[in-house]
């Protein structure tokens, strides 16, 4: 595994592939566009992939880890969003826009997967914390 793990899952590498196609797909999206739905879709898709790294970076510490992957689901999610509005506003075919949607399902199937099994990535179930004294 590389020295940055969390690029060799598979997770990462789908949610990678389908930034760089959003990118792709969104520089033919219209000028009046850039400062909205352009930016908006860049900045969720690419999101996805940096809450990913920050999450596996905090892996040892389980909440973290799995509030981190909450982020990137919700990001997926956000940028199907965009992905509906870029083609109802007739800026995405629909066949590209089924290509995209699958793949962030199937992207959200191994998140959920993660959050189910956060030890499997080498996530530690949190201590037990030790009762705090208080004066009387």
């Amino acid at each position: 595994m590389s020295s940055q793990g969390f690029k060799d899952l598979i997770a990462y590498k789908k949610a990678y592939k389908v930034a760089m196609e959003i990118f792709e797909e969104s520089k033919s999206f219209p000028k009046e566009e850039t400062y909205s739905l352009t930016s908006q879709i860049r900045r969720s898709s690419r999101s996805v992939c940096a809450n990913f790294a920050e999450g596996y970076r905090k892996r040892l510490y389980q909440k973290h880890f799995i509030s981190k992957l909450t982020d990137c689901d919700g990001e997926c999610a956000e940028t199907m969003v965009h992905l509906d509005f870029a083609k109802d506003c007739g800026y995405m075919k629909e066949k590209k826009h089924k290509e995209i949607v699958e793949e962030y399902l199937q992207i959200g199937k191994l998140l959920g997967s993660m959050m189910n099994n956060p030890e499997k990535f080498g996530s530690k179930k949190p201590t037990k914390r030790l009762p705090t004294v208080t004066a009387n």
